[in-house]
């Protein structure tokens, strides 16, 4: 796995922090302003190896993470940020071998986590109302991938029909209205497993948890918020970034009841 292979995807990194994501192809040529560089040249080159480019600068070619993909790549519907992937995949307890029904698809982002993270014994089903949305998850996963993996069915539909009949241990919904699958998700769930529901705006939140209090079925019930905020260190010179990812969503969770 360490020599980079053609057909995946590659991360250049110029002197600058710059980051550039492509499809290594043979007989393809990445052009920037500081010159191009064949892809031929990074084809059974060493993840970690510095690439000088026809102007003389220097590229490092690394695999992408998931951060890096996500922030990189093509997006139809707008896609759940890696700052808030974390805190869903630990406060949802997304774990190998687990169930997970995801809805909407979007662009397919957080479904590349779900998947990574329930592994190929694992299933998530990620279901979309869209067609055009639910073609750029698929176009997401499987170029992630390299191909569409095992534990992942994507489906067009309501996330309702869906959840009766998996029967999920986690449910992850990405929704302006998550509240609709609230009565399925308390009628068909087991008791313990734990809903996650990713919603922008405060009404929406508050929405959310008092429909679940409401429910009946759910117990310890959270809403959070993640904000991330990098640091520039260099020599003494330590300081925050004069940028931050502020707010991009609320995360609740709760957990079922037994019946």
């Amino acid at each position: 796995m360490a020599e980079f292979r053609a057909g995946e995807p590659c991360l250049l990194i110029d002197e600058r922090d710059r980051r550039f994501l492509l499809d290594l192809g043979p007989g393809r040529d990445f052009s920037t302003h500081q010159g191009s560089l064949p892809h031929d040249r990074l084809i059974g080159s060493e993840e970690g190896s510095s690439h000088e480019t026809s102007s003389g600068a220097r590229l490092v070619a690394l695999r992408p993470r998931l951060e890096d993909f996500v922030l990189k790549m093509k997006r139809g519907a707008q896609v759940v940020y890696p700052k808030d992937m974390g805190p869903i995949l630990v406060h949802g307890d997304i774990r190998s071998a687990m169930t997970v029904v995801e809805a909407g698809s979007g662009s397919g982002a957080l479904t590349l986590a779900l998947a990574e993270a329930v592994g190929p014994t694992g299933r998530v089903v990620s279901v979309e109302r869209r067609e055009d949305h639910q073609k750029v998850a698929r176009k997401t996963v499987e170029r992630w991938f390299g191909e569409m993996p095992t534990q992942v069915d994507l489906r067009l539909g309501e996330v309702e029909d869906v959840i009766g009949e998996v029967r999920p241990e986690r449910l992850v919904l990405d929704l302006p209205e998550p509240w609709h699958a609230f009565a399925v998700a308390a009628e068909t769930m087991p008791g313990g497993a734990v809903l996650t529901a990713y919603v922008p705006t405060v009404p929406q939140m508050e929405q959310t948890v008092g429909l679940m209090r409401s429910a009946g079925r759910f117990t310890d019930i959270a809403a959070r918020e993640a904000l991330t905020r990098e640091w520039n260190v260099d020599g003494r010179s330590v300081r925050p970034s004069h940028q931050m990812v502020g707010h991009t969503g609320f995360l609740v969770n709760g957990r079922l009841l037994a019946q």
